[in-house]
């Protein structure tokens, strides 16, 4: 019998929306409150280093008010570790980070970076915040986590849902295919799986039926969704999709 599937709701965009015109509408920590009435398990922010987004009084402010875990998506640097420690999230996820990027493009490079990763993954750690790398879907990536000692990955899945929405059949099985094998050999690993970026309904449907994989993070696509549901609705809706799929676990 697979394992129960979370769903992590990323409130980054509601942050998108306001600092678009400035003031204090519409409120990110008013929409993770709404996502955990309508099902979400835990709420996901991303503090960049230009703060295009979320700022750190929303991470403060997520923190002190929600009832469900933080998992505070960060770049490896002195700057968010030292706000990391001073928050206490309930997760931490290392992603890569560039300014010149729209939204994050590709897992962290946990091989090359292994180093630089390595204490931020120490500080964390010992600190009692969970550790998760989001890395592509491969298992020498896989195994670079397993040395890191990070509990956690989360699987990069852009590709995949990219290449589903361009209708490119080929790629996105050879894709998914990445994806299964590598939630496969990260539970073979011992490490807890995760996976997220660009899931809809659909693929959000096709990947919880992997029973490996035990938490989705999916954030743009459910806060345009709600511009015309609602988010109570658009979170529901996918808490139904992510149920179908696992039914076929």
């Amino acid at each position: 019998m697979a394992v129960p599937l979370r769903l992590g709701v990323n409130i980054d965009h509601v942050a998108t929306v306001r600092n678009a015109r400035g003031g204090a509408v519409p409120d990110p920590v008013r929409a993770a409150q709404l996502a955990i009435a309508a099902g979400a398990d835990g709420i996901t922010a991303h503090l960049r280093e230009d703060r295009r987004h979320i700022v750190d009084d929303d991470i403060a402010r997520i923190k002190k008010t929600i009832s469900k875990p933080l998992n505070f998506e960060m770049a490896a640097t002195p700057q968010m570790l030292d706000i990391a420690l001073r928050t206490r999230p309930h997760a931490a996820c290392l992603v890569p980070e560039k300014r010149t990027e729209r939204t994050t493009e590709g897992g962290l490079d946990v091989i090359g970076g292994h180093a630089n990763l390595l204490p931020f993954v120490d500080q964390l750690t010992r600190s009692g915040i969970r550790v998760s790398l989001f890395i592509e879907p491969s298992i020498d990536a896989i195994e670079a986590a397993v040395s890191l000692k990070a509990p956690v990955v989360e699987l990069h899945t852009g590709a995949w849902c990219h290449a589903v929405a361009d209708g490119d059949e080929r790629k996105a099985s050879h894709e998914f295919g990445r994806i299964r094998v590598a939630a496969a050999h990260a539970a073979s690993r011992g490490i807890e799986c995760h996976a997220g970026h660009g899931l809809d309904f659909e693929t959000a449907k096709k990947i919880s039926a992997l029973p490996q994989i035990v938490e989705l993070n999916i954030g743009h696509f459910l806060i345009g969704e709600a511009i015309f549901v609602g988010l109570d609705s658009a979170i529901r809706t996918m808490r139904a999709s992510m149920d179908e799929g696992r039914g076929a676990a």
